[in-house]
């Protein structure tokens, strides 16, 4: 599975589906350091993303990286939603079809 790193000077997140958390069984385990938009949730790279690797090696889901840098100084990411379990959860409800 291919995942997109986004960073900028200070920081990086890994873009991961909600969905895939959910289907590792992580939504309770990322924490507010990590970001959310529409479906997805991005995971802060000191510790929630090495949570996903593991869960990810656990299950048998080989994971690569394409890393995007931000082309301001601060990515568009700081200003997403904060990571809850909560809305996390709430997004599993109103996307499932």
């Amino acid at each position: 599975m291919k995942l997109d790193i986004i960073s900028d000077p200070g920081h990086a997140w890994a873009k991961v589906s909600i969905r895939l958390l959910d289907r590792l069984n992580l939504l309770d385990s990322i924490s507010y350091y990590s970001y959310m938009r529409d479906g997805f949730a991005y995971l802060e790279e000191d510790c929630d993303l090495g949570v996903l690797m593991h869960a990810a090696q656990l299950a048998g889901i080989p994971l690569t990286f394409r890393e995007r840098v931000a082309r301001e100084r601060y990515s568009r990411v700081r200003n997403y939603s904060r990571y809850t379990p909560e809305r996390a959860r709430n997004k599993l409800v109103c996307n499932s079809d």
